[in-house]
């Protein structure tokens, strides 16, 4: 099988993927992030009644053709507590904000345009009109009507808006169920003494975190060695957890000990393709499960972690309704870059401002993607087209943001 480009394996990947369907109702309170299956009604008006819009006086704007008005005050309306009467000619009640106004009121005076006498009239100081500090009835939403649509993605704002609308609970689309698997006979947990020939298992670690980022729920199917029984009664873990993806590290290529790829087309994965032409990644394995998708990972550290930028995070996208998260940039590098080969490169480097704000990236000499320390360091990758000419510092390059919001 010849090696396919990123944009191709990418384009294969999620041509055939398709939203979460399943459906779920949560309470509002845990509903932060999550998308909804099902437009939002209100259940109410809002506001309920015509209401004031500030502290003041409630009068008839017909009271006061010009200041110097004064007008008896005959009764208090505040949030909570309405005044039942009517305002007559020549009245005027005391309202505070967000209180009804109250019958045969049309307008509010701010009570800083009053003078307030001792025998309880008040004396106009400023021009009263219609309507004036009024939120009419029904100004912000009204009864029954769609305020938030299927699909919309909740936040703050819509939270406090779905709230408004008297919902306790919404229903949304599950999150996608993401299984890992990591395979070695070399790989042991953190906390653990790891023997003569063992290192400590870390990948895990990573491609969770990046799933739960992405809106994902995840199941850790733990380590296990490499043994053809132990791999497939893993992968029966996975079915059976109604996973929609499944990412194994490590394992996936051809070799001796490489059981995972074999051990998948033989419990029934269809294999869609591997090997992409990339570096750090080549070794990526994409399949499909019983309806599950496969996503075979390199079990190198950093190879592991770029393959889960370029590719599960973007399945995951899909699969949650969620844009896309924006990790394309472009910087100037800050030194020479040499020609590069038949695959595209991800270089590892820091990113600085030149003194126009221009970003600058600096890749790290060594690029092995075992060395994990650099790539926490890092801030980007260079990315390196197949084929493309050496560059001299201070060239334009395309750079994939490891951290989007910093920069």
């Amino acid at each position: 099988m010849s090696l396919l480009s990123v944009e191709d394996a990418q384009a294969r990947l999620l041509g055939a993927t398709r939203p979460v369907e399943r459906r779920e109702t949560i309470a509002l309170d845990l509903a932060d992030g999550r998308v909804l299956a099902t437009d939002i009604r209100s259940r109410l008006t809002q506001p309920p009644f015509d209401a004031s819009a500030m502290d003041g006086y409630a009068l008839r704007a017909e009271d006061v053709p010009q200041p110097g008005a004064e007008l008896k005050v005959i009764g208090v309306s505040a949030a909570g507590h309405a005044f039942d009467g009517t305002v007559g000619p020549g009245e005027t009640v005391r309202i505070f904000t967000g209180a009804p106004v109250p019958a045969g009121a049309d307008a509010v005076l701010i009570q800083e345009d009053a003078e307030k006498r001792d025998d309880g009239v008040i004396r106009t100081t400023f021009e009263v009109t219609k309507g004036r500090h009024i939120r009419p009835r029904g100004q912000d939403f009204a009864e029954d009507e769609v305020v938030l649509q299927a699909g919309d993605r909740l936040d703050f704002s819509r939270l406090m808006l779905i709230a408004a609308t008297n919902h306790a609970t919404v229903d949304v689309f599950e999150r996608p169920k993401v299984a890992i698997l990591a395979t070695g006979d070399e790989l042991v947990p953190p906390g653990t003494e790891p023997g003569p020939s063992q290192i400590i298992g870390s990948n895990t670690f990573a491609i969770a975190a990046l799933a739960r980022q992405s809106g994902a729920e995840v199941i850790d199917l733990g380590i296990v060695r490499d043994d053809r029984a132990a791999i497939t009664a893993a992968i029966g873990r996975a079915r059976d957890a109604g996973v929609d993806v499944l990412v194994t590290l490590g394992g996936a290529s051809v070799g001796d000990h490489d059981l995972v790829q074999s051990t998948l087309v033989a419990s029934g994965m269809r294999l869609d393709f591997w090997k992409i032409a990339m570096r750090p990644g080549k070794p990526l394995m994409v399949g499909e499960l019983d309806g599950m998708h496969v996503l075979g990972l390199p079990g190198n550290p950093v190879s592991s972690m770029v393959c889960g930028l370029l590719f599960l995070e973007p399945l995951l996208a899909v699969l949650t309704r969620r844009p896309p998260l924006s990790r394309q940039g472009t910087a100037r590098t800050a030194t020479f870059l040499s020609a590069n080969d038949k695959r595209q490169d991800y270089l590892r480097a820091r990113l600085g401002r030149a003194a126009d704000g221009t970003l600058v990236a600096e890749s790290y000499g060594k690029q092995d993607s075992s060395m994990m320390k650099i790539f926490a360091r890092s801030d980007c990758l260079i990315i390196r087209p197949p084929q493309a000419p050496e560059m001299a510092a201070g060239s334009l390059t395309p750079i994939l943001l490891l951290r989007p919001d910093t920069y």
